[in-house]
């Protein structure tokens, strides 16, 4: 066949729709995202995708992954022949050995993020159970022994873990391999793997991490709530809802830009009226969000086609609650999501913003924003507008999403400052007489 480059789309489209592209531009499109949030180096790493004719899309050998087109893609045919204008990538074997050993599987990550590789090299896997959203997209992870890389050896040791049933494998001294039935799944795998592992390496500075139990994940795995539906009709839509959605996908997608959400990880809301709310949908992949994705709740009902998040009956359960709360974010930002999981208060007496601006952070326990939201709304208000919940990340309250999302940023900056004074000695918190200063200076009330 005649090998035609497609056109370079490795950088975000705003109406991208992964089913619609070909394997080379989503391949392209991944590693970018890959390489560009340092999960992989200039020369590591490689993707693939096995398509309806049992042809394989992979990444090249020997080329720039930092300025890889779709036009450099290989593709092996099932006949062994090559189309490309380069060699497939060395580690091709073990792609070809996990798709034959699971059918199921259509596209595989492999790269060497560093926490990963931390946990490879020292002959670990990571515990997933630290928040659900690892847990619910890796499951348990397996572990593959040494094999030389691109050798017929390490293809079969990396399949024989696949074929076991597990999606997600680390290699030893070698980093990670994710499979997905798209590669999508196959990176948000990916992605929320590697958090994990950096959250566990950073928690372990703070004190031990606490897993959830069985129970636990039971009751986030039962949250899938199904509202009743209402027939929404776009010509209906305000300028107000208009603005709204729009500022919605703009902030999702600076979070993850940020690192402050992953693909798989995030939910942002805002209020309309007092009857309706607008929140992100499910699935989502946060990278790029468009405004008709965005799900419209209005009094209980959601817009009909749509589902929203998971947290849309905590985030309901605010705005009843309190009327001048007009944005509610849930994210798993890493150095919050350390005091997560260790069960542990941010403490804001770091800087005078962030007292100003947080006041004092609350500790939830994992079970209260599934069935407890009495309890979630009598300790959250715009005057304790952040809580750290119990492994499972932190929520901020604003009166817009502007104001809301800044919150946000201030509050794992102050973690990610406590956490880095760590090995110099620790931090010195402000003293009580800074801190009514503050609040007199300010006008706070006490």
């Amino acid at each position: 066949g005649v090998f035609t480059a497609a056109p370079d789309r490795t950088g975000k489209d705003d109406a991208m729709n992964y089913a619609y592209l070909h394997p080379r531009d989503e391949i392209a499109l991944t590693l970018s995202r890959i390489y560009r949030y340092k999960m992989t180096t200039t020369s590591g790493g490689n993707l693939s995708i096995l398509d309806e004719n049992g042809d394989i899309w992979i990444t090249p050998s020997r080329v720039d992954k930092g300025t890889l087109k779709p036009s450099d893609i290989v593709c092996v045919k099932r006949d062994g022949s090559v189309t490309g204008p380069h060699a497939p990538s060395s580690e091709y074997p073990f792609h070809r050995a996990i798709y034959e050993a699971r059918p199921d599987i259509r596209a595989v990550v492999h790269a060497h993020p560093m926490a990963l590789v931390a946990f490879s090299i020292s002959k670990k896997v990571p515990e997933t159970k630290l928040i659900p959203q690892t847990y619910r997209w890796n499951g348990q992870v397996g572990f593959a022994p040494y094999g030389v890389p691109g050798s017929e050896d390490l293809g079969q040791k990396i399949a024989a873990k696949f074929a076991e049933g597990f999606d997600s494998v680390v290699l030893e001294s070698h980093g990670v391999c994710c499979g997905g039935k798209n590669l999508q799944d196959a990176f948000q795998r990916f992605e929320t793997l590697e958090l994990c592992c950096k959250t566990e390496i950073k928690a372990s500075t703070l004190g031990a991490p606490k897993f959830l139990t069985d129970q636990q994940l039971q009751l986030e795995s039962k949250s899938d709530v199904r509202l009743p539906a209402f027939a929404y009709d776009p010509e209906m839509m305000t300028v107000r809802e208009k603005e709204l959605r729009n500022a919605l996908c703009q902030f999702v997608e600076r979070g993850y830009r940020q690192r402050l959400l992953t693909g798989a990880t995030g939910t942002f809301s805002a209020r309309i009226d007092a009857d309706s709310f607008l929140i992100t949908p499910r699935p989502l992949d946060r990278f790029s969000v468009l405004p008709e994705e965005i799900v419209m709740i209005r009094k209980g009902k959601c817009e009909q086609g749509k589902t929203p998040s998971h947290a849309v009956l905590a985030h309901q359960a605010v705005y009843a609650a309190h009327p001048e709360v007009h944005a509610v974010i849930n994210a798993c930002p890493l150095n919050a999501l350390a005091f997560s999981v260790c069960h542990k208060a941010i403490d804001t007496r770091t800087l005078p913003e962030c007292y100003i601006f947080l006041r004092e952070v609350g500790l939830l326990p994992f079970e209260t924003t599934f069935n407890d939201y009495e309890a979630m709304v009598r300790h959250m208000s715009l005057r304790h507008p952040a809580a750290v919940l119990c492994n499972n990340g932190v929520m901020v309250l604003g009166r817009d999403i502007l104001s809301a999302f800044d919150l946000l940023e201030v509050l794992e900056c102050s973690a990610e400052a406590i956490l880095d004074s760590l090995p110099i000695g620790g931090f010195v918190p402000m003293g009580q007489p800074v801190i009514d200063e503050i609040i007199r200076a300010f006008n706070l009330p006490a």
